[in-house]
């Protein structure tokens, strides 16, 4: 009975897309969708608070049961919203992966992190269509009970978190510089106003909690496109400047401006008879961060079921088409970024880029408009990540309770307050990207949506030896060889005192 869930999906709009108003629906599913209906009683109850803040519905009579929301999002305004999720700071050391590894493997990696996470993708949107649930800490609990949804919902909250940090850590480091470039001082002083720790405290309180109290996730589309035009400049100016920095650029730095002169602890050996030569293949300790950055570069997935729900005409087919496109797109952004940053930089090049560029001339324009633009990214990034954890803190810790502004207001401020905290006592940018990355984020792409489809496709269908399943099984295998293999490399490389432990910008 549940093929027939599956082929159904697109015909049934919002109605099979979360769990709340399920009492109001039971007289329109169809008897596989019935069937299935006990199962997603438990996550029907969990989910009222951030269902009703933005999922959709399609039946007038659900009206009562949700906003006025009706799952009107465009498909290229989706396209945008996953764009944006994906899109972050991570585009930041994609320059730095390559100069440790080289062109030709970093092509490679990030075409198979490309090409994986649109198959788990396929794997979430499956699993969904088959239970008729669009959450993924649900998706746990349809699989594996309440330990499967504390897990997802604990991951979820750690890659994301580790996100918000990330981006919020670009706020703390890059506004006191253009702070300095608009000011014009060489040598900073004790100003409140060029303390990056104060001014990422600003930046939270004035422009991202405002933004996260909204209730619905479909309301921040046009600040995902916004969001997605300044990084388009960013990597028109990364590509524009690969003509105009000279090789070597160490000439041109500005020893005087201490504060703007940024440590080379971050740069990559120069190997070789020229520093100017691109390398097709390298190895060394710091190859093992590339995979958790092009992994943490590629985490999306936590939105995807909340896109796919607001979604207009949802589908299994529709959707995808939304992920493959937007991470079709970001995988070239991606790559362009990597290879002009490289090749502008070579093995001099920063684990964060822009700070590489502040060592050639910390008051060029072009440089701090692109500085502003990637502010205003990444801080516009900051809401859309923090709607999915906080509904998997509402999963772990209210599952029951139906929607409540104080307890809403609260948990993005709890959340706000915290990544504060991490963000202004963080070692720095590398620390978070790779265990972050080697951990919650092979768990999210690989090992959850393998493992939830193994469990809840049934047998009938799809039995444990069919082609399906045995790929989804190998999928899991891989993350977990990903996941030891990353955490192993970076132990390894902070105990034989690398030179990026303890140092920062």
């Amino acid at each position: 009975m549940e093929p027939a869930t599956q082929s159904e999906m697109g015909a049934v709009p919002n109605g099979k897309g979360h769990d709340v108003g399920e009492n109001a629906s039971v007289a329109e599913k169809t008897p596989a969708e019935a069937a299935d209906h006990p199962h997603r009683l438990e996550p029907a109850e969990g989910n009222l608070a951030e269902s009703q803040g933005f999922l959709p519905n399609a039946e007038d009579m659900k009206t009562t049961q949700f906003t006025d929301f009706e799952g009107k999002t465009s498909f290229g305004m989706s396209v945008f919203n996953l764009g944006n999720a994906i899109m972050g700071s991570g585009i930041l050391g994609l320059a730095y992966a390559m100069a440790n590894t080289g062109i030709v493997l970093f092509l490679f990696l990030l075409t198979a992190v490309a090409g994986l996470s649109s198959y788990s993708i396929h794997l979430l949107l499956k699993s969904s269509g088959i239970v008729g649930i669009r959450a993924y800490e649900q998706l746990g609990f349809r699989a594996f009970g309440i330990p499967g949804k504390m897990a997802a919902a604990v991951a979820i909250t750690l890659q994301n978190i580790g996100a918000m940090s990330s981006y919020l850590y670009i706020v703390k480091y890059e506004f006191p510089l253009v702070i300095q470039a608009f000011l014009k001082v060489d040598k900073p002083s004790d100003e409140w106003y060029l303390n990056g720790n104060y001014l990422v405290i600003i930046v939270s309180v004035s422009v991202i909690l405002p933004l996260a109290l909204m209730k619905q996730l479909g309301y921040l589309g046009y600040t995902s496109g916004f969001s997605l035009s300044c990084m388009v400049f960013f990597l028109i100016a990364v590509i524009y400047k690969k003509f105009q920095v000279p090789c070597p650029f160490a000439d041109f730095s500005y020893n005087g401006t201490a504060a703007l002169n940024v440590s080379a602890a971050h740069s990559v050996e120069d190997e070789g008879p020229s520093p100017c030569n691109p390398r097709m293949v390298t190895l060394n300790s710091q190859t093992a961060y590339t995979i958790p950055i092009l992994a943490f570069a590629f985490v999306c997935h936590p939105e995807v079921l909340p896109i796919y729900t607001e979604l207009r005409n949802p589908s299994k087919r529709r959707m995808q088409h939304v992920s493959n496109i937007s991470i079709a797109v970001m995988y070239i952004m991606y790559f362009l970024a990597a290879l002009f940053g490289y090749l502008t930089f070579y093995g001099n090049v920063e684990a964060e880029l822009l700070h590489t560029y502040s060592r050639i001339d910390p008051y060029d324009k072009l440089i701090l408009c692109v500085r502003l633009a990637v502010l205003t990214a990444v801080t516009l990034t900051v809401p859309i990540v923090l709607f999915p954890v906080r509904r998997a803190i509402q999963q772990m810790l209210f599952p029951n309770k139906t929607f409540n502004w104080p307890r809403h207001i609260c948990i993005a401020v709890v959340l706000l307050t915290l990544i504060n905290l991490l963000v202004i006592f963080a070692p720095n940018i590398l620390g978070i990207f790779g265990i972050i990355g080697a951990t919650s984020a092979p768990c999210l792409i690989f090992i959850f949506p393998a493992i939830f489809y193994i469990r809840i496709v049934p047998k009938e269908d799809e039995p444990m030896r069919s082609v399906p399943k045995v790929l989804a099984a190998c999928f899991a295998g891989l993350g977990f060889l990903f996941m030891i293999m990353s955490l192993s490399f970076i132990i390894i490389d902070w105990t034989t005192g690398s030179k990026n432990s303890g140092s920062g910008h």
